[in-house]
C-alpha cells in the first residue's frame, strides 16, 4: 500500500473525542496539495502578520509574504495599520524590497521604482510624471500631479488587517469571517494580558527540511515530550497539563504547583503556555522570565518551512534570564526539528498511506480536521 492509493485511505473524524485516522500521506508529500494550500489554507484564513510595536510611527513598514502574494504592512498618517498587495497599479511592478519586520523601512509615500507611479499610506495613487520620457532622463524628478490616470481607479489593492491586542493578522480573502470568530475566546484571553508592554528583543529564523504541517502536528502535542526534551520536562508536571481545544485555536497548559491560580499569566515560574492558532501560528510562554515567543511555521515549498521565532521583553537588551528563556526555547527548537525531519524522512517514502491518531491525541487530530476541511471547501 503507497500513500497515492486513495481507495485504501480514509477521512479525519469529525469527533476529535475518538480514534482517527490522521491526513493521508500524500497530503503532506504531494506539491499539488502544496499549490493548492496557498489559495484553500492561506488565502482563506487569517494570518498572521507581525507585531504592531515594530511599526510604531506613521510611515514605517514591513512586508509579509503569504503564500504567491507579499504584502506591505504599513502605518498610516492617522496611525492606522494598513496593508496592500506589494504590487504598482500601473504595470504590475514589486514596489518595496523585502523588507523584515525587525529592520522595517519608512516611507512617507509609496514609490514605484518602474515608472515612479506614487501612492499615499492609505494606498491612494498621488502622482504619476508628466511623461515617462521625462521620467527616464530624470530619475529625480518631483512628483507631479496624476496626468490622466484615475487615482480611485489606480489605488493598490488594499488587504484585510485586524488585530489581537499587539498582533496584527491579515486576511487575503474578500470578504472574510472577523478575526473574532476566528480567534474565538483566544481573542479575549490574549487581550487581557499586557502583550503590547512588550518589545521585540531578537528574532531567530531556522529552515528546517520537512512540510510544514509534520512540525505544526508536531508542536500541537506533548506526547512526544517525555522522551526527547527531558532537560524541559524538569521543572513541568506533565500530569498537571490542561488541554484546551477550541474551533481555531487550542493550547497547552503546563504546570507544577498546585496553588496556581486559574488565570493566565505571561510570567509565573510555575506556568508554562503554548497557544497554536490555525493555521500557522502560535504564543509561547515558558514562565522562566517576564516575556514571551512567537512562533510563523511559513511554508516554502512541500518539503521545507521556515520556523520564524520572535521574542518579546520589557526592554530589548536582554537580561540574563531573558537570555536563558531564548536557550531554553532554543533548545525545544532543535530537539524538535531533528524529530520532525526523521518523520519526514519515513513520510516521505511513500510507504506509509495514512498514519493513525489515537483518542487523546485531540489538538493533532483538530489540526488534521481543519487542514482536511479546507482541501474539501
Amino acid at each position: 500500500m503507497t500513500q497515492w492509493d486513495e481507495s485504501q485511505t480514509q477521512v479525519v473524524s469529525s469527533d476529535i473525542t475518538e480514534k482517527s485516522n490522521a491526513l493521508p500521506a500524500k497530503y503532506f508529500t504531494d506539491p499539488e496539495i502544496f499549490e493548492r494550500e496557498k489559495e484553500e489554507v492561506f488565502g482563506q484564513y487569517w494570518v498572521y502578520a507581525g507585531h504592531v510595536n515594530c511599526i510604531p510611527e506613521a510611515g514605517q513598514y514591513f512586508t509579509r509574504t503569504i503564500g504567491d502574494r507579499q504584502l506591505i504592512i504599513v502605518r498610516g498618517h492617522d496611525g492606522d495599520i494598513k496593508a496592500f498587495d506589494n504590487v504598482c497599479a500601473h504595470r504590475g511592478s514589486k514596489m518595496v524590497e523585502d523588507t523584515p519586520m525587525t529592520d522595517p523601512g519608512d516611507a512617507k509615500r509609496i514609490k514605484c521604482p518602474y515608472h515612479l507611479w506614487t501612492y499615499d499610506l492609505e494606498g491612494e495613487l498621488k502622482s504619476t510624471p508628466k511623461s515617462f520620457d521625462e521620467a527616464g532622463l530624470n530619475p529625480d524628478l518631483e512628483d507631479e500631479e496624476v496626468q490622466e490616470f484615475d487615482a480611485e481607479e489606480n489605488a493598490l489593492n488594499d488587504v484585510h488587517v485586524d488585530s489581537i491586542g499587539p498582533l496584527l493578522f491579515v486576511n487575503l480573502r474578500d470578504d472574510p469571517m472577523p478575526l473574532a470568530e476566528q480567534a474565538g475566546v483566544m481573542k479575549d484571553r490574549l487581550e487581557a494580558l499586557p502583550l503590547g508592554e512588550y518589545e521585540h528583543a531578537t528574532r531567530i529564523v531556522s529552515e528546517v527540511e520537512c512540510n510544514w504541517k509534520v512540525f505544526a502536528s508536531n508542536y500541537s502535542e506533548c506526547d512526544h515530550c517525555q522522551a526527547n526534551h527531558q532537560d524541559w520536562i524538569k521543572g513541568i508536571s506533565l500530569n498537571e497539563s490542561e488541554l484546551e481545544v477550541n474551533d481555531y485555536h487550542w493550547v497547552l497548559h503546563y504546570t507544577h504547583a498546585e496553588d496556581v491560580e486559574d488565570e493566565m499569566r505571561i510570567h509565573d515560574e510555575h506556568e508554562a503556555q503554548f497557544h497554536y492558532f490555525w493555521p500557522n501560528f502560535t504564543v509561547n510562554m515558558y514562565g522562566t522570565a517576564d516575556g514571551y515567543g512567537t512562533y510563523i511555521i511559513d511554508p516554502i515549498d512541500t518539503d521545507r518551512f521556515q520556523l520564524i521565532a520572535d521574542y518579546y521583553f520589557r526592554d530589548s537588551e536582554l537580561s540574563e534570564e531573558e537570555r536563558e528563556f531564548v536557550r531554553t526555547s532554543r533548545q525545544l527548537q532543535e530537539e524538535d526539528f531533528e524529530l520532525v525531519e526523521r518523520q519526514w524522512e519515513g513520510l516521505k517514502t511513500g510507504a506509509l498511506a495514512q498514519a493513525q491518531l489515537g483518542p487523546n491525541e485531540h489538538t493533532v487530530h483538530k489540526f488534521h480536521q481543519l487542514a482536511q476541511d479546507a482541501y474539501d471547501s
